[in-house]
């Protein structure tokens, strides 16, 4: 089976990556090793810090969920290189019950496209064509099971002629110079002196003893022995050419392991073949694809955490199955075709639930991984502060400092010192924590900022509401809203693109050139989503 991702919502915070890192290692430990760890979007300033301190690296970023050709269980016949026999391509169809093999290079990359019926059409024109033409050497003797006779004196790599088996007439035709031919014979040693005399191209003799005199031969002949009888080599020696006189080399549809399953289907409507060549990242060929593959294709497989709302999570989510949900959000609008393990609770952060996890399962987390959940309950609770906050998230978060020998102060002064806000774009601050919320037919973009100090972000006012009046009529958003969240004022100053007369009756604060201060609330969650509910609800 293909990995298990363990992903957060788009625009991710602390709680949502640590999240995804914390409960992909549990379920590792228990010797679940196809989960890994994902993110669907950047990692803000604050969590990169974490990451450092603890010494872990960001998550896989994945940009969608998507199905794609590498999600397929495509087939994988053996790729043949150009230069093999159309006898051995034939017996490779056979074995592997295979009407189409791919023929690459020699760095395994694309050459063409072998089918049955170009085999079968090869074989009907050797019955009106006798003629060869550059046969290797090599892959006559291969397909014959046969010996070079005269191998110390003939040094030739191909062979062509006309194609005769030996009767008396068969080199008394005037052919030119006589090196035209190519002549099959039994034990008849007279038909082989003649042969040497007139330079025949290539003498195959079948069945016969090998007199030392034609392995002396100095004629520019090609003098091959077989075990096999001369009904048996006429039909087999066309057989020796190399597939790549034979292989189709235009117009060749294929598809790269990150294609599309929707891309891929467009293509197919268009398309008449029954096969095609799935290449990788550097255009070597891996399998081959047909329609059948398409009808029940293998979903990626994922864990949500941190989240349960499709708008918060991986872009192609329709295309994926859902393997389990942990959260502490409300409950949204994600459905799923089979049940699942959901485990959401009231609490403030991820990873108290993934705490009491590991608690319950009897694994103990490493003091580096200790330290990093414990950071994101610190954050997700703006230091305990937030209403969201609960007791377990205290006990946890401190049982969790315990393990990891670190000071929760120490970690919450970290957590929430803005660096370089005066610097940084401002779209990076506003999209460092931004979600999107959908109530009541109203559309409403909230960004939250939880800093120690808000001055810094306070005095940047006019290029923060500039940018929101662009994502408004970008968006096509009724509301967007930035909360700078001051831990230690604890509240959070609004500024805000939208009504104001809605925003008064929502919060009870007369604004003031669009911008409030609101003491007290610190979570976007829990209180400013409830009471844009309640007035549009």
């Amino acid at each position: 089976m293909s990995e298990i991702f363990v992903t957060g919502h788009r625009n991710p915070d602390t709680d949502s990556i640590v999240a995804a890192i914390s409960y992909a290692a549990l379920r590792n430990a228990l010797g679940d090793r196809e989960y890994k760890a994902a993110r669907i979007g950047s990692i803000n300033d604050e969590t990169a810090r974490m990451l450092e301190r603890f010494g872990f690296e960001p998550p896989l970023h994945i940009k969608n969920m998507r199905t794609q050709v590498c999600d397929l269980d495509y087939d994988r016949p053996p790729a043949l290189e150009s230069t093999v026999t159309m006898d051995l391509a034939w017996h490779t169809m056979r074995d592997e019950e295979a009407s189409t093999l791919p023929i690459v290079d020699e760095r395994g990359g694309l050459f063409g496209l072998l089918s049955a019926g170009d085999i079968a059409g090869y074989s009907m024109r050797t019955i009106s064509e006798s003629h060869i033409d550059k046969l290797p050497v090599f892959n006559l003797l291969s397909v014959l099971e046969g010996q070079l006779v005269n191998e110390n004196s003939f040094v030739v790599e191909h062979v062509s002629g006309e194609l005769r088996i030996a009767v008396p007439q068969a080199i008394d035709e005037p052919v030119g110079d006589g090196r035209d031919r190519i002549l099959i014979c039994g034990d008849q040693p007279d038909i082989v002196a003649e042969a040497l005399e007139k330079q025949i191209n290539c003498l195959i003799i079948c069945q016969s003893e090998i007199r030392p005199e034609w392995a002396r031969s100095t004629a520019n002949t090609c003098i091959v022995s077989t075990p096999l009888d001369a009904r048996t080599v006429a039909r087999l020696i066309y057989l020796a050419m190399p597939v790549e006189r034979v292989c189709q080399r235009e117009n060749i549809v294929s598809f790269h392991l990150g294609d599309y399953l929707d891309d891929v289907r467009e293509v197919l409507l268009k398309s008449r073949y029954r096969s095609y060549p799935v290449l990788d990242e550097n255009d070597r060929v891996v399998g081959m694809l047909s329609r059948f593959h398409l009808l029940r294709p293998r979903r990626k497989r994922v864990v949500l955490v941190d989240h349960n709302e499709s708008a918060q999570s991986v872009p192609g989510l329709e295309q994926v199955e859902i393997m389990e949900i942990i959260d502490h959000h409300r409950l949204a609008d994600i459905q799923t075709v089979q049940p699942i393990s959901v485990r959401n609770e009231p609490v403030g952060s991820t990873n108290t639930i993934i705490t009491a996890m590991y608690q319950e399962l009897g694994v103990m987390p490493s003091p580096k991984m200790a330290g990093l959940m414990a950071a994101a309950i610190l954050s997700d609770t703006v230091m305990f502060k937030s209403p969201t906050c609960t007791r377990k998230d205290i006990a946890m978060a401190e049982r969790l400092a315990r393990i990891a020998h670190v000071s929760l102060e120490e970690i919450g002064r970290e957590l929430f010192s803005v660096q370089g806000a005066e610097e940084k774009p401002i779209e990076e601050l506003f999209r460092s924590d931004y979600k999107v919320f959908h109530i009541a037919e109203h559309n409403i973009g909230v960004s939250q900022i939880t800093c120690a100090d808000a001055s810094g972000l306070l005095a940047r006012r006019e290029e923060f509401m500039a940018y929101m009046k662009k994502l408004q009529k970008d968006k096509e958003f009724d509301f967007v809203i930035l909360m700078i969240t001051d831990v230690l004022q604890e509240g959070s100053h609004l500024l805000y693109v939208g009504s104001d007369d809605e925003m008064q009756q929502a919060f009870g604060v007369e604004p003031r050139d669009k911008a409030m201060f609101l003491p007290g609330v610190m979570s976007r969650k829990k209180q400013i989503i409830p009471m844009l509910t309640a007035l549009w609800g």
